[in-house]
């Protein structure tokens, strides 16, 4: 357990775990984007993308 736990120091202290932390802020800030963006536009793109099915089926 001492070793995992000074391993894990050592990695949060080097410049590499400064960046990986970095890039996971980045990556969740991207994923809550794409979430709300979808969650905003999902009706909209659900109703269109019925529309043009609509209409290649030809049903009214």
């Amino acid at each position: 357990m001492k070793l995992i736990c000074s391993k894990l120091w050592l990695a949060l202290k080097s410049e590499k775990g400064q960046s990986l932390v970095e890039y996971a802020l980045i990556l969740a800030l991207v994923a809550i984007v794409v979430i709300t963006a979808l969650t905003a536009l999902g009706g909209q793109a659900g109703t269109a993308m019925q529309e043009v099915a609509n209409k290649i089926g030809g049903t009214p």
